[in-house]
C-alpha cells in the first residue's frame, strides 16, 4: 500500500498534510494535529488543506518567515471562501487555535485561512491577521 494514502488522522491522509517539496517529510507536532481533528470534526465536512507541512528549506524558498515559521511545526491553510470561511473561522476559534490568517480577495481558488496554533513568550495570542 502506498504510504501517502496513510491515515494520520481519521479525516486526513499523509499526501494532504506533507511537504510539497518533494521530500515526504510531514513533521507536524501531535498536538496540532489533534486540533485540526477536532476542528474536521465540528466543522462536519472535508477540508481542503492547501499546504501543510512545509520541511525548514522549503518554507524558506516559500514563505518569508524562513527557516523556522509557522509550517515547519504546525501550521495548514484551509482552501475556503465566503459563507464557509466565516463558518471556519468562527469554528477554528472555538476549537482553540491561536493563529488564524484570512485571505479572501481575489480568485476563490486562492482564497484560505491559515490556522496555528503555535505560543509566543513575545506577542500574546490569539492573533488574527490578513494577506
Amino acid at each position: 500500500m502506498d504510504n501517502q494514502l496513510e491515515q494520520v488522522t481519521p479525516h486526513f491522509k499523509l499526501r494532504e498534510l506533507q511537504c510539497k517539496c518533494g521530500c515526504g517529510r510531514m513533521d507536524i507536532d501531535p498536538d496540532f494535529l489533534r486540533r485540526l481533528e477536532d476542528l474536521r470534526v465540528a466543522y462536519g465536512r472535508p477540508m481542503i488543506i492547501n499546504s501543510g507541512y512545509r520541511c525548514p528549506e522549503y518554507n524558506n524558498r516559500v514563505s518569508t518567515t524562513g527557516l523556522d515559521g509557522p509550517h515547519t511545526i504546525g501550521a495548514v491553510d484551509v482552501r475556503c471562501s465566503g459563507h464557509e470561511a466565516h463558518l471556519l473561522l468562527h469554528m477554528a476559534m472555538i476549537v482553540g487555535f491561536s493563529g488564524i490568517g484570512v485571505k479572501q480577495h481575489g480568485p476563490h481558488s486562492g482564497r484560505f485561512l491559515h490556522l496555528d496554533n503555535l505560543t509566543t513568550h513575545d506577542n500574546p495570542r490569539p492573533w488574527v491577521w490578513t494577506y
